[in-house]
This record gives structure tokens, C-alpha cells and sequence, in this order.
């Protein structure tokens, strides 16, 4: 998040073009890949997912528009606990990522299908280290399973798309051991829902929402799942 403000400054100072292709590398998160070969049905009320991708701000907005999903934390995951602020994260020595921790009824949305909505519209999981104008291994692609049988899913999904040649590029996204899942500090969480037209929000992080809606309209859900009241 270090480089954030640096990005508003630029965006609202730079020419058109250099703010619409900000803009357009955002856009391209909206790509038409194939379902996990490998999904096993989970019967249980309810399942928890963590996920790496960039900053948690679109994370977050993206999964709570998804129906299905009954709550979504931004966080950290990767490191310890002592080292999961905002303040530490951002010196990029902790391990952490940003994260989302994403709870969900499997019997609506299974745990294959949040992956695939992952890997189409939520970030771009050739990126190493990096997501947009973020760099630094808090930014990185992971999946931190919370099952042995969420880790085989992940695992295999991500041999089966770059099998197929979904990306021009590799896949990123590593499957990490899960150590622990820390929320992040109140101001950031539905910080895409409360501030709409934060620039870095609009350039960025409302094309993921504007993907979703286009690639999974049948996921879609106007209204988000908030931690906190407008």
C-alpha cells in the first residue's frame, strides 16, 4: 500500500492516456477460463477460504459481491501474528500477504468456483510479487488452504490451467501453508464499498467488480456482504 498514494498523485497529474491504460490493465481481469476438473463437494453449513491477491482493498469488494459468500475480512496471512500491522506488512520483511478471508455456504458456491472467479477477474496470478502499481511480496498470488482437501483442489487447478495455456505467462500462485489469518486493521476493511471514488479504487478496483458482473452474472450480488454499516 506504500505505493498508493504515489498512484493517486500520478493518476490525477499524468495525461489521459497514461490514466487509461491504468485503467485497461485493470479491465483485462475478465477472462472466460475452465471450471476446476477437480471440485469435491463439501456438505458442511459453511466453509472458510484465504486468499492472496494484491491489495485486500479489491479483494474484499470483488468476494463480497459474490453470492454465496455470507463474509469477507481483509487481513494478513503468511507470518506471525506479532507482525500482522499494516505498519510492519508494509516493510515487506513479515512473510505476510495481504489477505481475505472468505466464509461461504459450499452448497451455494463451492470452493472450485471461488478459485476460478480468483484466477478470471480478481487479480492477474501471472504477477510475482506485484499486483497493478504494488510491488513486494505482500502483494504476492497464494492460496492458504484450509484443508488438505482445499489444497489438492488448489493444487491441481493450478496444474490444469497452465496445462491448458489459460495465461500467456505462468502461474504465480503459490499454495502456502496455512499459519494463520489476521484481520487488518478497521479502516480497511469495505474500504472499496466506502470509498467508491477513491482514486485508487477506480482505477484499479471497480473493474474487478464491473468483470465479475460481466463474466459471472449468475454469482453476481448488487448488494455486498459487509463487515461494517454505511
Amino acid at each position: 500500500m506504500k505505493f498508493r498514494t504515489a498512484l493517486i498523485i500520478a493518476v490525477l497529474t499524468a495525461p489521459l492516456s497514461a490514466a487509461l491504460f491504468s485503467f485497461s490493465r485493470a479491465s483485462d481481469l475478465d477472462r472466460q477460463i475452465p471450471a476446476p476438473a477437480s471440485d469435491p463437494a463439501n456438505t458442511a453449513a459453511s466453509e472458510t477460504a484465504v486468499l492472496a491477491g494484491g491489495c485486500f482493498w479489491g479483494q474484499q469488494g470483488v468476494f463480497e459481491h459474490v453470492k454465496g459468500v455470507t463474509r469477507v475480512v481483509a487481513g494478513y496471512s503468511g507470518g506471525e501474528a506479532k507482525t500482522a500491522t499494516y505498519d510492519m506488512v508494509t516493510t515487506e520483511t513479515t512473510g505476510h500477504a495481504e489477505s481475505v478471508q472468505i466464509t461461504f455456504d459450499p452448497k451455494l458456491v463451492s470452493y472450485g468456483r471461488l478459485l476460478q472467479i480468483f484466477f478470471s477477474v480478481a487479480h492477474d496470478p501471472t504477477e510475482i510479487n506485484r499486483q497493478g502499481p504494488d510491488e513486494g511480496t505482500s502483494y504476492r498470488t497464494a492460496i492458504f488452504p484450509q484443508s488438505p482437501a482445499q489444497a489438492a483442489t488448489a493444487r491441481a487447478y493450478i496444474a490444469q490451467l497452465d496445462k491448458a495455456h489459460v495465461y500467456p505467462r505462468a502461474i504465480a500462485t503459490r499454495v502456502e501453508a496455512f499459519k494463520g489469518f489476521y484481520p487488518a486493521e478497521g479502516y480497511h476493511q469495505d474500504f472499496l464499498t466506502l470509498n467508491p471514488t477513491y482514486p485508487y479504487i477506480v482505477y484499479n478496483d471497480l473493474p474487478k467488480l464491473a468483470a465479475l458482473k460481466k463474466v459471472w452474472p449468475q454469482y453476481w450480488r448488487e448488494q455486498p456482504v459487509l463487515l461494517t454499516r454505511k
